[in-house]
């Protein structure tokens, strides 16, 4: 809710500080001068951006408003899976493994950690990749330039929104000046009217240039950062997948490519060592060995 905050503040302080100089805000609220710019701007960017990245731009912008970045349960859950999976992939045979990389939303494995298995992208990408190690006949170096361009292009086009949004508040001010543009000549239309009003029509010309300019520096450009901020922070968990895997494949203990991996974490965001070997090893076996009982069970039955 950072955003909503910080609009609040910026909105009290325009308006207050307009007041605090004797501003009336009558003269402000010009509404046909925001429906020009604003109509303008959206028509604009559905002309220019393809229909997905106009409906895509809805859900970054939710995501950013909500501020959906990973927690430290969605990183936990990242390790621990993928700390189950290379077990897997150490101790078992390759149709043991495939079962669980085949069918992931019946796989018990990823049923234990729900919040990985909820992001379908993310879920293949793991699955890939671990069938790529089974095959046994990729290279580590081949798989990170695979991986390398896989992520490249998927966080090129998580930033769109981000791109698309920045050329909006660029184009903004412009927008505000065809609105002033507007208001003028409807104000010339009644140059013969009294200087009242003449300087009323032009106050409210003006408002198109400053609703141009603050809607283009004041509200655009910041949720496009945001976007942008929030974006790369859900990108970075393919970072974290990418980093474990390499160090696996290099020849590293699960165990220890899973530190690899959790490296990626931001310093502010990383849970500590201690909490991911719970979470991973320990807490690992103990899901495995339910998973196991479990099956043992319906075998029974």
């Amino acid at each position: 809710m950072s955003i909503l905050f910080g609009v609040i503040i910026t909105v009290a302080s325009l308006l207050g500080g307009f007041m605090a100089l004797g501003g009336h805000l009558s003269v402000i609220w010009q509404p046909w001068e925001f429906v020009i710019i604003a109509g303008m701007a959206l028509g604009i960017y559905i002309i220019a951006n393809p229909w997905k990245v106009v409906v895509d731009t809805g859900f970054a912008t939710v995501q950013a408003v909500t501020a959906a970045v990973p927690k430290e349960r969605h990183y936990l859950d990242l390790l621990g899976l993928l700390h189950a999976l290379m077990r897997e992939v150490r101790n078992k045979g390759r149709n043991e493994v495939e079962v669980h990389i085949d069918d992931p939303s019946s796989s018990e494995i990823f049923k234990a950690f729900p919040t990985v298995l909820a992001n379908k992208a993310l879920t293949h990408f793991v699955c890939d990749y671990f069938r790529l190690i089974v095959m046994g006949s990729a290279r580590s170096h081949e798989i990170e330039a695979l991986m390398d361009e896989e992520i490249d292009t998927l966080v090129r086009s998580k930033l769109k929104p981000y791109s698309s949004l920045m050329t909006v508040a660029e184009g903004l001010p412009a927008l505000g000046i065809v609105a002033a543009v507007l208001g003028v000549i409807k104000a010339m239309g009644a140059i013969d009217q009294s200087p009242k009003l003449l300087g009323g029509l032009i106050g409210a010309a003006l408002v198109g240039t400053f609703a141009g300019i603050f809607l283009s520096y004041g509200l655009v450009a910041p949720l496009a950062q945001k976007i942008k901020l929030v974006r790369e922070a859900r990108c970075r968990l393919y970072i974290i997948v990418k980093q474990t895997l390499l160090a696996f494949m290099n020849g590293a203990l699960p165990q220890i490519a899973i530190e690899h991996g959790r490296k990626m974490i931001g310093p502010g965001e990383r849970p500590s060592i201690d909490v991911v070997e719970n979470e991973t090893i320990a807490g690992a076996a103990a899901k495995g060995a339910g998973a196991e009982q479990a099956a043992k069970a319906g075998a029974r039955a």
